[in-house]
C-alpha cells in the first residue's frame, strides 16, 4: 500500500479505496458472525428496503476482533497515526431487489450517550434510543469513516456517489449544488476492501438496478475527547 498516494487522495478528494484488506474467508466469517446476531433488538431496522444494525460492533461483539486485523490497525495507523478509535458503527444489507435509495448529504452528526445542553454542540435528534448531534466543525473535519465492503459493489448495487473535495468546503447544503462546478464519482469497491471517506464528503446511493446485494460495515472514527458531560456512545478501544 502506497500511504502517502492514499493521504494525499483523501486530503485532495475526501475518499479513497483500498482493496484486498480482507480476504474471502475473512469476509464469510464475518458474515456468519452477523448472521447469528439476535435480530429482535431495537438496534435492528429490516425492510423489504433494508436491513441495518445500529451500535454494530455493541449489538455483535464477536465482530470487532474479526474487524479490527492486523492488517486493518496497519492501515488506520499509516494514514492516520495512533490514537483514533471506533466511535459509531452500522452495518448495511441492501438487498438485490431494493428501491432504497440516499440523496446527497453530508454526515453532519456525531452520536452520544445522552443529551446535554453544550455551548457548540446542536441541534439535536433522536433515533432509535441514539442520540445524535451536530458537533463543531473542527470535529468532522478531523474524524474520518471506513466502509468495508463484504460484496463487489459498483453503480449497479448502491455505490456510493461522492463530490470529490466538497469535505474542504464546510457545511454544503445539497440543494445549492453547482454541478456546472462539480463533478461525481462512483466510488466502486470489491469484496474485501474499503472506502475511507471524511464525513463531511458529500455522498449518495443509488437504487439498486442489477439484483445484487450489498452489504456494508461502516465505522467512524475520531481522536478527539468530547467536552464533558458529553460522551462517545461507542467507544472501542482496538
Amino acid at each position: 500500500m502506497n500511504a502517502s498516494a492514499h493521504q494525499q487522495e483523501i486530503a485532495a478528494h475526501g475518499f479513497t479505496v483500498i482493496e484486498n484488506i480482507f480476504t474471502d474467508n475473512e469476509v464469510d466469517a464475518l458474515i456468519a458472525l452477523i448472521q447469528q446476531a439476535d435480530s429482535s433488538n431495537e438496534t435492528f431496522r429490516k425492510t423489504k428496503d433494508l436491513f441495518a444494525i445500529r451500535q454494530f460492533l455493541k449489538e455483535v461483539p464477536d465482530a470487532a476482533p474479526a474487524i479490527f486485523t492486523p492488517v486493518l490497525n496497519a492501515v488506520i495507523n499509516a494514514l492516520f497515526g495512533e490514537g483514533y478509535r471506533a466511535v459509531k458503527s452500522i452495518y448495511f444489507d441492501k438487498p438485490g431487489d431494493s428501491n432504497w435509495f440516499v440523496s446527497y448529504h453530508q454526515d453532519l452528526t456525531i452520536s452520544v450517550k445522552d443529551k446535554a445542553d453544550v455551548p457548540g454542540f446542536g441541534p439535536w435528534t433522536v433515533k432509535q434510543q441514539q442520540y445524535a448531534v451536530q458537533p463543531p466543525l473542527t470535529v468532522l473535519e478531523n474524524n474520518f469513516t471506513i466502509r468495508i465492503h463484504l460484496d463487489d459493489t459498483d453503480e449497479h448495487n448502491g455505490a456510493l456517489r461522492v463530490i470529490p473535495g466538497s469535505h474542504n468546503k464546510g457545511i454544503y447544503r445539497p440543494e445549492t449544488i453547482d454541478w456546472s462546478k462539480e463533478t461525481e464519482v462512483s466510488c466502486n469497491v470489491r469484496k474485501g476492501g474499503m472506502m475511507i471517506m471524511r464525513p463531511l464528503l458529500l455522498h449518495a446511493s443509488s437504487r439498486t438496478t442489477n439484483n445484487h446485494k450489498r452489504r456494508v460495515i461502516h465505522i467512524e472514527f475520531s481522536n478527539r475527547e468530547l467536552p464533558a458531560p458529553l460522551q462517545w456512545s461507542e467507544l472501542l478501544h482496538n
